[in-house]
């Protein structure tokens, strides 16, 4: 069964590391590995997927995954890739995080009990809590040495810039985790980011050294942009999972505008089309890559098995408002958030609510209350020349707006021209 899983993983371009042995025990038996995710907020994003997909193939290939949410870890910070020391979190708000993590991993993982390989979510805050500085100095220090420790890439990265004896301890508290894992659930793999290898090997290591016991290790590339920049960000920050903080619209977005290059390599990452599948849809990319076939692909897989087919639907409609063939039935359909969204970096002006629901001429909107046009004539001659639209439909002679014009009881949108809209706000 998994000998496949490994071979999986690499044409898929999602292995970086993997530890001598990995494979062959992968193939012998049903094998029970964790991914660790620091609940630094109560939403995963984007740059979380990769490990959740390594759960999801290895769950599929008749695996265990676990999903380790580190209650624990999350208090202190992983130095690793950090140039700085993380905010502290308190017990209650990683409480609060940790939930929402719990219901978006449902998203990925089968959690049915009725499956031998159903996945589990633990919290090493549970196995943490309980020790107090003797014992974990007696139980896990005690085993690994202090030269060990610091010839890790993430230590040795912070030496000079400094770093606590908090986080220099980090990797001592994640290879307890592997460890309780072993002993506990027989839990002989972690997998992670690339530059977690520092902190699962000394997890492997502690094992070997306390119970003589064999685990393994895989890591997968940090995914990079063609252009360098870092995946998952954009000018406002992460791309969330949870739509209160990145809309299905904007999420859709942010894969439907990945570069060629980038969408070859994401379709196989965060997708689970068949090789067979994506092989075909890059060759059909190639011929006309005008159509953005893959990136199309890529943007309605991802944003399925993260939103549903609803709401990537209203996300497919939505860019078409924007992009020309959109109606005014189109725009009457979005939510505020969307249109929000849809309509980001356009400029805005606030009207008093009272004089739209009395009635107002476009006229006085356009060119008296607004400086959307200098004067009203310059409005009249593009309103006689069909360039002028309001919420998507043209105007073509003196128009009266009113309450019933106003998108979600509060916005019209005004269109000069084919590329210029600008956003009425009415304020109570």
């Amino acid at each position: 069964m998994a000998n496949n899983l490994v071979e999986e993983l690499r044409w898929r371009g999602m292995i970086h590391d993997i530890m001598p042995g990995t494979e062959e025990q992968l193939s012998k038996e049903m094998t029970t590995a964790y991914v660790g995710i620091d609940p630094t907020a109560d939403s995963l994003h984007i740059g979380h997927l990769v490990s959740i997909m390594l759960l999801k193939h290895l769950q599929r290939a008749g695996h265990k995954p676990i999903a380790l949410v580190g209650g624990a870890t999350g208090m202190i910070g992983d130095p690793s890739g950090k140039s700085e020391e993380r905010k502290l979190l308190d017990e209650a708000t990683l409480r609060k995080n940790q939930e929402g993590l719990y219901n978006q991993l449902k998203l990925f993982l089968d959690f049915n009990d009725n499956k031998p390989n159903k996945a589990e979510i633990v919290n090493n805050y549970d196995w943490t809590k309980p020790f107090d500085l003797i014992g974990f100095l007696r139980e896990v220090g005690k085993h690994i040495t202090v030269n060990y420790m610091l010839s890790k890439d993430s230590v040795k990265k912070r030496m000079e810039t400094g770093i606590s004896f908090t986080e220099f301890t980090y990797q001592l508290l994640q290879g307890y985790d592997f460890l309780y894992l072993f002993e506990n659930k027989n839990c002989k793999l972690q997998m992670g980011g690339s530059d977690q290898w520092g902190n699962i090997t000394t997890g492997t290591e502690l094992i070997r050294r306390k119970l003589g016991g064999e685990a393994y290790a895989l890591t997968c590339p940090l995914i990079t942009k063609a252009d360098g920049g870092k995946f998952g960000k954009t000018e406002k920050g992460n791309i969330w999972l949870d739509k209160r903080y990145t809309s299905p619209y904007q999420f859709y977005q942010f894969w439907i505008n990945t570069t060629d290059e980038d969408a070859e390599k994401y379709i196989k990452i965060f997708t689970m089309l068949s090789k067979e599948d994506i092989e075909l849809l890059i060759e059909k990319h190639k011929q006309e890559p005008h159509l953005r076939i893959l990136q199309q692909a890529l943007a309605k897989e991802v944003t399925i098995m993260v939103h549903g087919e609803n709401e990537y639907n209203s996300a497919v409609e939505a860019s078409q408002v924007l992009f020309g063939k959109g109606t005014k039935e189109m725009l009457e359909k979005l939510d505020e958030q969307t249109f929000l969204s849809v309509f980001d970096g356009v400029p805005q002006y606030s009207v008093a609510k009272v004089n739209i629901e009395q009635g107002i001429s476009i006229l006085d909107l356009v060119a008296v209350n607004t400086d959307i046009f200098p004067s009203k004539g310059e409005a009249r001659k593009l309103i006689m020349a069909g360039g002028l639209s309001v919420n998507k439909e043209k105007i073509n002679g003196e128009m009266v707006l009113n309450s019933s014009h106003l998108l979600n009881n509060k916005f019209i949108l005004i269109q000069k021209g084919k590329k210029n809209y600008y956003i009425i706000v009415a304020q109570d």
